[in-house]
């Protein structure tokens, strides 16, 4: 189309549109109403960053992990690490269940905010500037357009997988956690186990996002992990429509679009999210996805 900015919002769409489909995992399928999930959006972001730096200077992480600015390397190590955190941060909140679930994840989420602004090694409050994208095989990543292609690409890889997960028994098993709890441990389905397991799946795709976010803006924030950042996610997953496989990603593509449009015209376009958003919950029944359904004559 000739508008080298379009290929940048698209980029960020896709990259939100899978962080916002992690989310849906857990509050889509499995009811669990998760205001953490952009600590594993920003752990995701500072993996790529940190081993950027450690890569630039030499000098190993904790004085054996050698850096790299490979993204073969730096993506697997991403997901690794925000599935960690999100073992740990899981096996611990799903002990609790609907407003102290919500609280409990908020509050882990604000740990590690605070814990990233005060790592002044990594820029602290300034974030971490990533001077280069992450290398790729025969790919030149300094390109936008090429690391927009590439996030195209795995942003097709993940909702095929993701397509296979919602047909499968373990996500009917979610659903069925999601209306009764104690239905299912009735007939013998150990429900923390499914739940925990869902979280940490969750938790690894919000930080293969926040990994080609760092890469797509060569930077990475502590902004990244605020609970602001959680509340956009859930934002694109409810206007896209929760609980659905493409939902999500039309969601991300809705905000962003709006976000760019009426930032232009005020600079108080919260406001203006906000009332189309109340419209989305009270009339549509079901986001986006399911008014352009009932629109072309379909059933959601």
């Amino acid at each position: 189309m000739g508008q080298p900015a379009l290929t940048s919002m698209a980029a960020r769409i896709l990259i939100y549109g899978i962080a916002a489909a992690s989310l849906n995992i857990v509050l889509g399928y499995g009811g669990m109403v998760s205001f953490g999930h952009a600590a594993f959006f920003g752990v995701g972001g500072y993996v790529v960053g940190i081993l950027y730096a450690h890569h630039a200077s030499g000098d190993p992480l904790f004085g054996f992990i050698p850096g790299s600015n490979q993204l073969l390397v730096t993506l697997p190590a991403a997901i690794l690490v925000s599935g960690l955190a999100a073992l740990v941060i899981g096996a611990l909140s799903l002990r609790t269940s609907g407003v102290q679930f919500i609280m409990i994840t908020l509050a882990f989420a604000q740990m590690l905010f605070f814990l990233f602004v005060s790592l002044k090694t990594y820029g602290g409050d300034d974030g971490l500037i990533i001077r280069r994208a992450n290398e790729a095989p025969w790919l030149n990543m300094r390109d936008k357009q090429t690391v927009y292609y590439v996030c195209l690409a795995i942003a097709v890889a993940f909702f095929a997988l993701l397509w296979r997960f919602v047909n499968s028994r373990f996500a009917n098993v979610l659903m069925g956690l999601r209306q009764s709890e104690r239905r299912m441990a009735a007939i013998g389905l150990p429900a923390y186990r499914y739940k925990l397991a869902a979280f940490v799946i969750s938790g690894m795709g919000a930080g293969l996002a926040g990994a080609l976010m760092a890469n797509f803006l060569r930077f990475a924030s502590p902004d990244m992990l605020h609970w602001t950042k959680s509340g956009e996610l859930m934002v694109m997953v409810i206007l896209g429509g929760v609980g659905t496989l493409f939902g999500p990603l039309a969601g991300a593509a809705v905000y962003i679009i709006l976000e760019s449009v009426l930032a232009s015209w005020t600079e108080y376009w919260q406001l203006g999210v906000g009332i189309i958003l109340l419209f989305v919950v009270l009339y549509t029944h079901g986001g986006v996805q399911a008014l352009a359904l009932r629109l072309a004559g379909r059933r959601p």
